[in-house]
């Protein structure tokens, strides 16, 4: 035959009250003594989260001041009714009922979410104290449903404050940057394997992931992202999760053919998930730098009118880049010129993309003003010996004589 079980609906203070008696844990003065502190009690919750006047409110404070009590004493003991008797009779009624408000206020100071952009700083505020009445009346199942879920998102916090740290980022910079946990993680590990002492910005970061994932193909996993120095053991399977994340996706960012801003900016797969610092005169400068030193190849550091048409017509000819002809050469790009065409946009499209910004306009109108008097020239049929037009090119271009 099977045991059958009675369910016992009380309170888990009720239930203590009860076993503190039975067990002569309670004794009468102790009962007196709890119950002047009851209506005390009320009245100051009843206050605290609206009004004492009301009686529909005395009867909430009274329900909310029997489940705090609960909550502490059944989460504090693991339900155990010896240890909550015990712990009723050497503490007044109001201290476990503020115990266990004190448990839910650190529950609702806990974050919900990893986005540090989303994060309350300060604890608990009375801003919080209408959500504060919500609990105050849940179980305990639900406060430990919740709890658990905020633990994992604490723990993922946690791991990202030691981490950004390391390379100099503190929890008010996150949030102001509104950086998520997971994605600093990430970019932290990243960083910090190319033993970097600073949080990337998108320049330095695309180098970083660039590099990591050309390393997969000659190196395991394990040695191109290693686990950081230093880090303390409760965060170690937090860490393991994130380095395991990033091994995941360097072998797709390896084959992939998008760029590389287009892919972490508008590719669902990795938008969001890797952080770096927003620093718009970093980018401004890096691009600078890129457009000073394409510019500076292709001239070879000379400026002068000569040079530049020389370079801008191998450019609108389709011919190899060049800033001095030889007069065979210059006769070879004529013939080309004649036989496919002028393309003067393809200079204009290299000169707005890599002239510096100073002198742009300037050299634009400078090939305009060739290609004006220049192109029916080069491209004319009838000079069948190429005599106007070398011509042509020995006075306006860099031609050096045979």
């Amino acid at each position: 035959m099977q045991a059958i079980s009675l369910f016992d609906g009380r309170p888990f203070f009720e239930k203590a009250l009860a076993y503190g008696v039975q067990h002569g844990l309670l004794t009468p003065q102790k009962l007196d003594a709890m119950c002047q502190e009851a209506p005390k009690g009320m009245v100051q919750i009843a206050r605290y989260f609206g009004t004492e006047f009301l009686r529909p409110e005395l009867e909430r404070a009274k329900d909310r001041m029997v489940n705090l009590i609960s909550l502490h004493l059944e989460a504090t003991t693991h339900g155990d009714l010896q240890q909550a008797a015990e712990l009723l009779r050497d503490n007044s009624l109001l201290s476990r009922s503020k115990a266990g408000s004190d448990m839910l206020k650190a529950l609702i100071a806990m974050p919900q979410n990893s986005h540090f952009g989303m994060h309350e700083p300060g604890g608990f505020q009375d801003t919080h104290i209408p959500v504060l009445a919500k609990w105050a009346l849940q179980s305990l199942p639900q406060y430990q449903a919740e709890l658990a879920k905020r633990n994992t998102v604490q723990q993922l916090v946690d791991t990202a404050l030691w981490m950004a740290e390391q390379l100099g980022m503190d929890e008010e910079a996150l949030q102001e940057s509104n950086a998520d946990a997971e994605a600093v993680m990430r970019t932290a590990l990243i960083a910090l394997a190319a033993k970097r002492t600073e949080m990337p910005d998108w320049v330095d970061f695309a180098k970083l992931i660039a590099s990591a994932s050309k390393k997969i193909a000659t190196a395991p996993a394990s040695a191109v992202i290693p686990l950081p120095k230093g880090v303390p053991l409760e965060l170690l399977p937090t860490v393991e999760t994130m380095r395991q994340s990033v091994w995941d996706d360097l072998p797709k960012i390896a084959e992939s053919t998008v760029p590389a801003r287009k892919l972490f900016d508008q590719t669902p797969a990795f938008m969001g998930r890797y952080f770096w610092l927003e620093d718009q005169l970093a980018e401004v400068d890096h691009y600078h730098r890129q457009v000073s030193a394409t510019w500076d190849k292709a001239t070879g550091g000379r400026h002068d009118d000569s040079t530049l048409l020389t370079l801008f017509l191998t450019l609108a000819a389709g011919a190899t880049q060049k800033t001095l002809l030889t007069e065979k050469t210059a006769a070879t790009l004529v013939r080309k010129v004649r036989k496919s065409g002028l393309h003067p946009e393809l200079a204009t499209a290299f000169i707005t993309q890599h002239a510096p910004d100073a002198q742009r306009n300037d050299y634009l109108q400078l090939w305009q003003h060739f290609v004006d008097e220049a192109q029916a020239t080069l491209e004319s049929d009838r000079d069948y010996a190429l005599n106007d037009a070398l011509s042509l090119l020995r006075r306006e271009c860099n031609v050096k004589a045979s």
